[in-house]
């Protein structure tokens, strides 16, 4: 049957042939030369299947397309390591700020003790070390404690040494010491600063007063400072143009130093009583309030120094 049919369909094709031979152009677009082509189902197939494959050949491209999509990604990642690697330097920076902290400073060597000789002949601001025997201290207050400290050769303001309470109740009666601080001066006052001690195992020594009557007003007065000295035969003059014989630092409270002048050979020199030494419940302060200009005193007392002489006095006796 399908050979009939190829059959008959070729003599059509032959005779539509001869038929366009034999008449003009126009006659090409009778129904019967365009019929058969498209009436075909075999011959239209063929192109169908023909567009599809370029359907699928537009799909390679699409997918190399996102091809570039992840190539791009790759720069994307590339460049965040410049950013990790800017990171380094920092770190490389903060290597330097901690190398001084493991350093630290050597320790001092301890100073040995020197003679009396040797500390009077230090510079100001010089380290010191000293073996002294306390001789009396100023109150003791926030850990400090201001000492009068002598040895057999010479003597030593020590101004607020850093000491316990308990401490302060035991620089009494000669107690041996070594004291270790700077060399310090205020007002024209030798004294020891920046101070520590530490008791001493040894026997006691207690100063006699130095008798400096004959030193007062001279030059040769300052070679003992500091020391226990007394003063003789001394006429009390008037502290102010009031005419009286003392003044009160604070007269309203009476809880600090008090002043008087005395005279010798017609210099004054004014005294006081610290009353951190010797408060108003002591003998001395209560002498003092009681002078009178014109009388004639005995002094004892620590020959502190401001400007000049300026006795801490512990002790004074009416004499005339």
């Amino acid at each position: 049957m399908k050979k009939i049919l190829a059959l008959i369909l070729t003599l059509c094709m032959v005779l539509a042939l001869a038929a366009c031979g034999s008449t003009s152009a126009p006659a090409a677009t009778q129904a019967p030369a365009t019929e058969a082509p498209a009436t075909e189902a075999p011959a239209t197939e063929a192109p169908v299947e023909a567009t599809e494959a370029p359907a699928e050949a537009t799909e390679a491209p699409a997918e190399a397309t996102e091809a570039p999509a992840e190539a791009t990604e790759a720069p994307a990642e590339a460049t965040k390591a410049p950013v990790e690697a800017t990171e380094a330097p920092v770190e490389e920076t903060e290597a330097p700020v901690e190398e001084p902290a493991a350093e630290e400073p050597a320790d001092e060597p301890a100073l040995e003790p020197m003679s009396y000789a040797d500390y009077a002949a230090a510079a100001v601001d010089d380290p010191v070390c000293v073996i002294c025997y306390a001789q009396a201290h100023q109150s003791w207050w926030d850990g400090k404690v201001t000492v009068y400290a002598a040895d057999e050769d010479g003597a030593y303001f020590l101004y607020n040494m850093a000491c316990t309470e308990e401490d302060a109740a035991k620089l009494v009666d000669g107690a041996k010491i070594k004291v270790t601080g700077y060399k310090g001066e205020w007002a024209k006052e030798i004294e020891i600063v920046d101070a520590t001690f530490e008791f001493v195992d040894g026997d006691p020594y207690v100063a006699e007063p130095v008798d400096v009557t004959e030193q007062l007003g001279t030059d040769a007065l300052v070679d003992y400072q500091n020391r226990l000295v007394s003063l003789k035969g001394l006429t009390v003059e008037p502290y102010d143009e009031n005419g009286a014989a003392f003044q009160y630092k604070d007269p309203d409270g009476k809880t600090d130093d008090l002043y008087f002048k005395v005279s010798k050979d017609g210099e004054t020199f004014e005294f006081c009583v610290e009353f951190y030494l010797c408060g108003n419940d002591t003998p001395v302060y209560q002498a003092v309030e009681a002078l009178e200009v014109g009388q004639v005193v005995d002094l004892e007392g620590f020959l502190y120094w401001y400007e000049g002489a300026n006795l801490h006095t512990t002790s004074l006796t009416v004499v005339e």
